[in-house]
């Protein structure tokens, strides 16, 4: 057989096999898509349990009341430190305000116990020791229901997945990447409907259209002990000059040891 014809049979053959693969295909149906796992089910890190604070730095700050006019460290507006420093804890527990520095944007600063579960696969809630607080964190883009500003707001939670090398690969040429891909990750929870409060003790104020922004990392110390690590970001355009930024580190516990609420109080 000369060349030509040979190369005329295999093409010929190549379109047989080709026509057969997709006659055979169409006759299947396509495979049933995995179903979407919940935000509780497909969890790339654990942050339920118990944890405590770990007071590492800013203790006057957080330990103590500090001192009328101590603002040390927060980028206060003008107006803010004009309001810092008409601060009456007195005139806030006559007006049952004793809860203003228990707020979001304050609560993770407060040296206390941290109870965090899952109310139902969407929602996680974090309940304080201090001040007695409860947070929910609700994910999906399912509309949430009109609620009241609170101390605590409202707050939207999304989890940041970490991915295998190759599984980012696959990403990167927009390959689908399954959902088990995940190897650690971060919660994100933005909160905004907030009451204003304070962000320290002594009356450092943040407006009522305050944006909060934090990340959840959970990490292990040598020994293996948990710690969870909250890095928050706070926009006020109101009180403050540019974003302020903390990190707040807690050890996970092994039971409730220690837990014992306590009502929210304008001093210590």
């Amino acid at each position: 057989m000369s060349f030509r014809g040979w190369t005329g049979s295999l093409c010929a053959l190549l379109i047989v096999s080709l026509v057969a693969s997709t006659n055979g295909q169409a006759g299947q149906q396509p495979p049933a898509p995995r179903p979407s796992r919940t935000p509780k089910a497909g969890a790339p890190i654990d942050i339920t349990g118990y944890w405590v604070s770990a007071v590492t730095e800013e203790w006057r700050y957080r330990m103590v009341t500090p001192a009328k006019g101590d603002f040390g460290g927060v980028p206060m507006t003008a107006e803010a430190v004009s309001v810092a420093n008409k601060w009456d804890p007195a005139a806030d527990e006559k007006a049952g305000q004793q809860c203003r520095s228990y707020g979001a944007p304050a609560i993770m600063r407060v040296p206390s116990r941290f109870h965090i579960t899952w109310v139902d696969d969407n929602t996680l809630q974090m309940e304080t020791d201090a001040g007695m607080q409860k947070r929910l964190f609700r994910f999906g883009t399912a509309p949430q229901p009109a609620e009241a500003p609170s101390w605590q707001g409202s707050s939207a939670a999304s989890w940041i997945r970490a991915l295998p090398e190759g599984a980012r690969m696959a990403a990167a040429f927009g390959m689908p990447v399954p959902e088990d891909s995940a190897v650690n990750g971060t919660l994100k929870v933005t909160t905004k409907n907030l009451l204003a409060g304070y962000l320290r003790k002594n009356g450092v104020p943040y407006s009522e259209n305050t944006t909060m922004t934090e990340y959840f990392n959970v990490v292990a110390d040598p020994r293996g002990t948990p710690w969870l690590v909250v890095t928050t970001l706070i926009d006020d355009a109101r009180f403050l000059r540019q974003q302020y930024i903390v990190s707040t580190q807690f050890k996970k516990q092994s039971d409730s040891a220690g837990w014992d609420p306590t009502p929210c109080s304008s001093t210590w």
